[in-house]
């Protein structure tokens, strides 16, 4: 695609590097791509992300993910600060991305651009991750604990308590009503 962004006087910079993997707020996440700036990477590269587990259908797999490759890489050519303002909007429609700038999708013009390139570039060597069917690479991990309480727990029967880290401090543990102190999580 470089000479689509050059055609548009925004080169695409030499370092872009490119995986298939979660964005940075993670699996539950609905963002379906990613970029990074060069300066939060250690050897200056552009660095961008695509969920591995996109598309509905293999068919529409490759588009979308060109599609994505086609936004991010519109962040990197007119600089990260420009956001998705006039100078975004201008290369990406220029490339032919449509819809909102926030949320682009590929256009006519753009497809007939990439189909090309998806033909002779042949399958994308990976296959889409089914994250509904049960299995998690965070199935053995220990639940987080998001709220500020401390779980108190009896060891002999199980019985609960969630105190905040002020009254643990100053009075202890609480104590199980059969059992007595109770040890904290």
């Amino acid at each position: 695609m470089a000479p689509l962004f050059a055609r548009l006087n925004a080169p695409l910079p030499a370092q872009l590097r490119i995986a298939i993997g979660f964005t940075s707020s993670g699996r539950r996440s609905r963002n379906i791509g990613e970029r990074w700036d060069n300066q939060c990477s250690e050897d200056r590269h552009f660095e961008i992300f695509i969920r591995p587990d996109l598309g509905e259908s293999k068919d529409l797999m490759p588009m979308q993910v060109t599609a994505i490759l086609g936004h991010e890489p519109v962040h990197a050519a007119v600089g990260v600060a420009a956001g998705h303002r006039k100078e975004f909007r201008r290369v990406a429609r220029g490339i032919g991305l449509v819809g909102p700038m926030t949320a682009t999708s590929a256009g006519p013009g753009f497809e007939r651009a990439v189909r090309p390139i998806l033909e002779d570039a042949g399958p994308l060597p990976h296959g889409r991750l089914q994250l509904t069917l049960g299995a998690s690479s965070h199935s053995s991990r220990r639940k987080k604990q998001y709220s500020r309480q401390i779980k108190c727990v009896c060891g002999d029967c199980g019985y609960t308590v969630h105190i905040s880290r002020k009254w643990l401090d100053m009075a202890g543990p609480p104590l199980c009503p059969q059992h007595g102190q109770m040890h904290w999580i």
